[in-house]
């Protein structure tokens, strides 16, 4: 009767030991997965992204005058800044270009058109494209008009 009496506790802990060996072994199983898609999400480079050749045709500004549009040019979440203000210009096309660093593949480049207006600038459109390897040219139709521009995106190595 003794041994019966202690039997259930032996038994609770060979299958407490038992449950802390499965859990620990989902732990470590749960941590190996986790590891694994961070390195498949993990790149060793962020790229970067030049963008050039702006131009636009067509631009409709308000009704009393021609345009004086700019451009404003985001990739992903970073703002490079805008260009020059062109004055009465449907078809401008803007010196210069931007350049962003550290740039995570599958970003979002972002151009926007504005008309340089006393007060309030009117916004004309908005181009947006997930960046991908290489150069290429874009023709992007607006609210008021059509954009024109090139990017490319690369990977800089630095040794």
């Amino acid at each position: 009767m003794d041994m019966f009496i202690s039997s259930p506790p032996l038994l609770f802990s060979l299958l407490s030991l038992r449950q802390c060996t499965m859990a620990s072994l989902s732990l470590s199983l749960g941590l190996l997965v986790l590891c694994t898609l961070a390195l498949v999400h993990c790149d060793l480079y962020d790229g970067h992204v030049r963008v050039w050749g702006l131009s636009a045709s067509n631009l409709k500004g308000d009704l009393l005058s021609q345009p004086d549009p700019y451009v404003k040019v985001w990739c992903g979440s970073s703002f490079h800044g805008k260009s020059n203000t062109l004055e009465k210009q449907e078809n401008p096309v803007w010196p210069g270009e931007f350049n962003f660093a550290n740039i995570l593949p599958n970003a979002v480049l972002t151009v926007e058109v504005w008309d340089d207006i006393v007060g309030l600038d009117l916004h004309m459109g908005t181009c947006k494209i997930p960046i991908s390897p290489g150069t290429h040219s874009e023709i992007c139709q607006l609210k008021r008009g059509t954009i024109f521009y090139t990017y490319s995106y690369g990977y800089v190595y630095s040794y």
